[in-house]
């Protein structure tokens, strides 16, 4: 049967990762509980990061940005993913779709900008010590930050507004939890080559270029802490690079592997699942991937924690 095309929508309809009843209580319960860890792991590290003053410096700086960045990533996703599971309501306007869409890009950028400003702070740590305070002083910092915001921002917004002239079929069911750009040009009746290409260009820029950005940082980190004489002096460069390293390896792995297996003979319902790695996981783990390895974080979190009962018995009092 020949699909209609329909120049407006008053909904979208969301598959989600799964059609059978007897999962949805574990997905339900699975998701809100990833959801409630990842919010509650990054917000420490955000107060963490500003309650002690000697963790007051570029690296933590973007630490904490890329902590609240991932709390604005998950929420753009998962509470509407629980709330349907709840309701077992798979509706979604066009509205909501389009703005869910356009802040999932936004944030998505967003994360991978800030990863690349911290790879470059790390080069800068490690390979021009001496000069350190003096490159990475707060005002670079917060232009950096705004810098990836905007082109985030810029981003999304142009990538939207591209969607936003489609019109679409009747069968408006997006086999997946959330309003993914890939998913909606698959719906579209219209012509589609201006937005892949457009696609394609935002991929290469704000995906290829932070990627070679980031290579090259650690080429030349990895090339100076070789030239360290003392073994010890080694370990030490190369562990504050560690947590950052496994943070870019998940992120970027992840995001391959989607995008790859979207390609492949994969269907789009295993795809969606397969995202679940990027747009869920990944936020999740970076607390305790940041925490856990790095002393400084854990003496500053027992520090913080310390003061649990303090404040009890002032409030008491």
């Amino acid at each position: 049967m020949k699909q209609e095309n329909i120049s407006y929508v008053a909904k979208f309809i969301l598959l989600g990762l799964s059609d059978d009843p007897h999962l949805q209580h574990f997905f339900f319960e699975l998701f809100l509980s990833m959801y409630l860890v990842t919010v509650v792991g990054n917000l420490l590290i955000i107060l963490t990061v500003n309650s002690d003053s000697h963790l007051h410096t570029p690296m933590y700086f973007f630490l904490s940005n890329l902590s609240l960045n991932d709390i604005c990533f998950i929420s753009t996703t998962v509470p509407k993913m629980i709330v349907n599971i709840r309701t077992q309501n798979r509706d979604i306007s066009y509205v909501s779709c389009m703005i869910q869409m356009c802040l999932f890009i936004m944030f998505g950028c967003m994360d991978d900008l800030l990863l690349t400003v911290m790879a470059y702070d790390r080069f800068v740590a490690i390979c021009h010590p001496l000069r350190y305070s003096v490159i990475m002083n707060p005002t670079l910092c917060w232009l950096l930050v705004l810098l990836s915001f905007l082109t985030s921002v810029l981003s999304a917004l142009l990538q939207t507004s591209m969607a936003l002239r489609l019109s679409f079929c009747t069968n408006l069911e997006i086999t997946h939890f959330f309003c993914e750009l890939d998913h909606i040009l698959k719906l579209a009746c219209s012509d589609i080559l201006i937005n892949i290409i457009l696609v394609y260009l935002v991929a290469g820029v704000l995906g290829i270029v932070p990627l070679c950005g980031i290579l090259f940082s650690y080429t030349q980190i990895f090339s100076s802490i070789l030239k360290i004489p003392s073994a010890g002096g080694k370990y030490k460069a190369f562990s504050t690079c560690m947590s950052h390293l496994i943070v870019i390896s998940l992120f970027y792995g992840t995001c391959f592997g989607v995008y790859l297996s979207a390609s492949g003979p994969l269907s789009s319902k295993k795809s969606a699942i397969a995202s679940v790695m990027y747009t869920v996981v990944t936020p999740m783990m970076n607390p305790f991937i940041y925490s856990l390895r790095n002393k400084d974080m854990l003496r500053a979190l027992r520090k913080l924690f310390s003061r649990v009962p303090f404040f009890y018995q002032c409030v008491r009092c």
